[in-house]
């Protein structure tokens, strides 16, 4: 990257955001801003440290990703999942800067027998899914450069997630069901960070492809099953304990918000516009796990 560009990372601590401090923050000045210092629910702050700052590029990885929390908050979730991104979209606009912004699988309703396209209609089957698709409505809605990067099953080797559930779980029970219904992607934050440099750098060197939506997650596909089984198949290779897993159908682990059954997204358009490529989930995985 040519000269310091001032970047704006919104979210301090959740994945993505800690992923893109590492691999992100020794090229360019990156500016950080927490829930301590930033309430994405106050418009009005949003802009006046925007203004403030003014950056050269505004990234927003935070969320309300508590996905069955959100049915019994969905002012909360709409407040910071589709009111925030509008407000930095405008600004962004404003600054005549681009804007990232992370979405999500679960703005489709998981009824497609394929992996979904960037153009398949939506239809979220739950309030995190809606807020998450009204916030990138509101993005695209300013019309401004931006980025709308939809990924799924993101976990990583800190913060709360699938890994981290399973390899403690997996060492304190002698048997685990896991669901082998739902189909997709586990994507590391590591890759999500590392694919989001890559797409800063071809900006920056004027090798740019459209702006707008696209998928990004690993490739290959697998069930929340399989991933389980890829965790422990670790476990046991480090001499460490495993439950015995067993598979089981989303209806035996109903939970308050409803889940896709197909989270599957296609992500050949980033690779064919951008020429960003992704690996496959079992070598992020691998990966992941080496640098933990």
């Amino acid at each position: 990257m040519s000269g310091p560009l001032n970047v704006l990372l919104i979210g301090a601590n959740g994945q993505v955001s800690t992923e893109l401090q590492r691999r992100l923050g020794p090229k360019v000045n990156l500016q950080v801003l927490g829930s301590s210092t930033l309430d994405l629910t106050q418009p009005h702050a949003i802009r006046e440290q925007v203004q403030a700052l003014r950056p050269g590029l505004i990234i927003n990885p935070a969320a309300h990703t508590a996905v069955d929390k959100a049915e019994a908050e969905p002012d909360l979730a709409f407040a910071i999942n589709a009111i925030a991104p509008g407000v930095l979209a405008e600004e962004a606009a404003r600054l005549q800067v681009p804007l990232i912004h992370y979405s999500t699988d679960y703005v489709f309703d998981g009824s497609k027998a394929t992996p979904y396209v960037e153009t398949d209609p939506t239809g979220p089957l739950g309030v995190y899914g809606q807020s998450k698709l009204a916030g990138e409505q509101a993005i695209e809605a300013v019309g401004g450069e931006h980025l709308i990067l939809r990924t799924s099953w993101v976990y990583a080797a800190h913060g709360r997630n699938f890994l981290l559930t399973m390899q403690r779980l997996l060492q304190e029970k002698p048997e685990l069901k896991v669901v082998a219904d739902q189909l997709g992607a586990p994507t590391w934050a590591g890759a999500i960070a590392e694919s989001t440099v890559q797409l800063i750098e071809r900006w920056r060197a004027g090798q740019a492809g459209d702006w707008g939506v696209y998928h990004l997650t690993s490739s290959g596909e697998t069930s929340w099953f399989g991933f389980a089984q890829a965790i422990g198949e670790q476990l046991l290779a480090a001499g460490k304990p495993c439950a015995n897993l067993i598979p089981i159908p989303s209806s035996d682990y109903p939970t308050p918000a409803k889940r896709p059954l197909n989270s599957r997204l296609d992500c050949s358009k980033l690779e064919q516009q951008w020429g960003v490529h992704q690996a496959a989930w079992h070598s992020a995985l691998l990966a992941c796990l080496a640098e933990a």
